[in-house]
């Protein structure tokens, strides 16, 4: 197995020069390691001493504790450091002026999991707003996409649908870096800061998390294990319905159920036509019971996903069929969560999730998958012309 190289260990490798005098800022949250699990900031301090003055950490907080959305972190103090720790999940999403003065570039390296609703790439999209406005510069430590750079699936956020869980429009699967995304962002959807890629060695975009050599720090609470983040394209849909995505259990995403459903009428209902856009994913019936969140200590029945291929395997509509299917065995029982979601008091959050309400509507009216996702598929095709202008590797 080759272990490659991030942009972390690029500037360690090879501090630029120009950084040697300027104040300093990190956005980062605890997963923000090397190798040998040594954290950015210990790096950045070893480097540069006292001219890293702030950090800024992102949903979740920096040690990643907060479990849920809609749950904030207040601004602390590094323990070792001395120096502040900003939270961009909290009083403020963006860096406020005040902030911004007490440093002259931003290093920003946080690990993403590849899908298009996971807010760290929001908070630097948040962050390079920023520094074009305050006239700073924005350093990318580029990481793996733990789910691999080549596959792009699913449909493009509408534009009456942006929140803090889709800003741009892009797939559910959007298949790029953290650097490729800041590129996108920065340069075709005009946002215009003075941004620099420090790009990793080594990665193959056709790598997935566990090939890379890299250890896995989970980025977020529920976020456990690099599988956790391949099933998590389709299985963070579950967020939007009365249906546990596994939260508060040992393997969320992992899982799914609720009291009410059936596995074996899930099923049986789940037809050849579904099962072929189902590839490389087996469904395990089980029971569970979550310690927290949806149904706390109630017992849930539902399925545990073992992908068995993840070249073939789909997520997003591997989980939109086990929905529709939930759909047509308990449309007596199943619910749409109701708002907010990240603070979206007016959407369904299934809306905001998916990105199109046209799409649950589909659902709801069992309309077959494989002609949802036809509908889908010229805006898709766009996306991947533009994306190919972006690529790092």
């Amino acid at each position: 197995m080759k272990t490659i190289q991030t942009g972390l260990d690029a500037l360690v490798n090879s501090p630029p020069k120009r950084l040697f005098g300027m104040k300093i800022g990190l956005l980062c949250n605890h997963a923000s390691v090397n190798r040998h699990f040594v954290h950015a900031k210990t790096l950045l301090h070893g480097l540069f001493h006292d001219n890293l003055t702030a950090i800024f950490s992102p949903q979740h907080g920096f040690f990643a504790e907060k479990q849920d959305n809609m749950i904030e972190s207040e601004d602390t103090i590094d323990d070792a450091l001395r120096i502040p720790i900003y939270s961009l999940y909290g009083k403020t999403r963006w860096p406020t002026q005040n902030m911004m003065n007490e440093i002259d570039v931003l290093i920003i390296d946080l690990q993403d999991v590849g899908t298009r609703v996971y807010t760290f790439i929001y908070s630097m999209s948040y962050c390079l707003e920023a520094a074009k406005r305050y006239g700073k510069k924005v350093i990318i430590l580029d990481r793996p996409n733990p789910v691999n750079g080549v596959s792009v699936e699913g449909n493009i956020l509408s534009a009456d649908l942006t929140s803090f869980v889709g800003r741009f429009p892009i797939p559910m699967r959007h298949g790029l870096t953290m650097g490729e995304l800041a590129v996108l962002f920065n340069d075709h959807y005009g946002i215009g800061c003075d941004l620099e890629i420090l790009p990793m060695k080594g990665w193959n975009r056709a790598m997935y998390f566990h090939e890379t050599g890299l250890p896995w720090v989970a980025p977020s609470p529920n976020m456990p294990t690099p599988t956790s983040a391949m099933v998590y394209p389709g299985q963070v849909i579950w967020e939007g319905t009365n249906v546990s995505e596994g939260r508060g259990t040992t393997q969320p995403f992992e899982i799914l159920g609720a009291p009410f459903i059936s596995p074996h009428r899930v099923l049986s209902t789940l037809n050849k036509e579904i099962m072929q856009i189902m590839p490389g994913v087996t469904l395990r019936p089980l029971a569970f019971e979550p310690t927290s969140n949806k149904h706390t200590d109630a017992r849930c029945l539902g399925f545990q996903l073992h992908v068995t291929d993840p070249q073939t395997y789909r997520p997003y509509i591997s989980s939109l069929a086990l929905l529709q299917s939930i759909l047509r065995c308990h449309g007596d029982q199943f619910q749409w969560a109701s708002p907010p979601y990240e603070y979206d008091e007016v959407h369904l959050p299934i809306d905001l999730i998916i990105g199109d309400s046209k799409i649950r509507e589909k659902l709801e009216a069992q309309i077959s998958l494989g002609e949802i996702e036809t509908t889908w598929q010229g805006e898709l095709e766009a996306f991947k012309e533009i994306r190919q202008k972006v690529l790092q590797y």
